[in-house]
């Protein structure tokens, strides 16, 4: 019996799973092949979770709202929520949540947030829309958080797998990047620390370069792409609307099955920032009866 909160969606290219816990994408299929990771909880138990309205750790667990305390969890309460789904289409379906007592103890505005999942060829687009239903001004954050399988064939490593910049040849290939310091507690840092590209390509992950996550800025043309030296499989994730972007893995795991890639909206909290959800880097505002949206596109070859 199929799942009643698992949701498919397919077309000639692409067979889709999504679940209405967490509006999350659990399975992307192209050509026999699965191309999301598995969730395994003895690795990492998440598969792509919806982030908002924060966006990572907070400094000792809490920020500020017009000056008084609030205690938070990290990337906010989504992830695990049930949403309400409608199944739009055979290549569409939507999911939506709303404020409630539970989500107003730890984010004290009330808001409606829909997700939406179509296809469109090889390409799976997510689109989130925030509205402010209430009578103050509302900032918020949003981001994704999908893992996409590496080792897809037998004999591969993680070292096979590249994230790539650009178009990854002459002029379009950045020679380098510079990514946010990150400390012990997971808080963003300054300076920024360069990283050498080779032909626009990232080949060491965030723990090989000492650090938890990769967090980077203005990325060059909004679009990055997971490839392999040893299969053809791709997939580019374009991002026009998020500022920002995480590469990250769970550390220990020298020769992973999987890479997050996480378009966001706004940065995690960092050591230069206010206390003030408000006044954080890239926090949104919307006025009472304002909506926002954002997308981004995953096209899988």
């Amino acid at each position: 019996m199929q799942d009643p909160g698992m949701f498919e969606l397919g077309n000639d290219e692409l067979a889709v799973r999504i679940s209405s816990t967490g509006a999350e994408l659990q399975s992307v299929v192209r050509d026999g092949v699965e191309r999301m990771w598995s969730g395994d909880p003895a690795v990492w138990g998440r598969r792509a979770p919806l982030l908002f309205p924060l966006i990572g750790r907070l400094r000792d667990g809490w920020y500020a709202n017009d000056g008084a305390r609030v205690d938070a969890p990290m990337h906010g309460f989504s992830r695990d929520r049930a949403f309400a789904a409608e199944q739009v289409s055979p290549v569409q379906v939507r999911f939506a949540t709303v404020s409630d007592a539970q989500t107003r103890a730890v984010y004290p505005f009330d808001f409606r947030l829909a997700v939406d999942f179509s296809l469109e060829g090889g390409t799976v687009v997510k689109t989130h829309a925030v509205e402010n239903v209430g009578s103050v001004p509302m900032p918020f954050e949003v981001g994704g958080h999908e893992a996409y399988a590496t080792r897809l064939l037998p004999g591969e490593h993680m070292a096979d797998y590249f994230v790539r910049f650009g178009d990854g040849v002459g002029a379009g290939a950045p020679e380098a990047l510079e990514m946010f310091g990150m400390d012990e507690e997971g808080i963003l840092t300054l300076p920024k620390t360069r990283v050498p590209l080779d032909d626009g390509r990232l080949t060491r992950t965030p723990e090989q370069l000492g650090i938890d996550t990769i967090v980077l800025e203005n990325v060059p043309g909004s679009t990055v792409t997971l490839a392999c030296t040893k299969n053809a499989c791709e997939v580019e994730v374009s991002f026009p609307d998020f500022p920002y972007l995480g590469i990250w893995t769970k550390a220990g795991q020298a020769d992973a099955r999987y890479l997050c890639i996480e378009p966001w909206s706004a940065l995690p909290d960092a050591r230069f920032s206010p206390r003030e959800l408000t006044e954080k880097p890239g926090v949104r505002i919307l006025e009472p009866g304002e909506r926002a949206t954002l997308t981004y596109r995953m096209t899988f070859r």
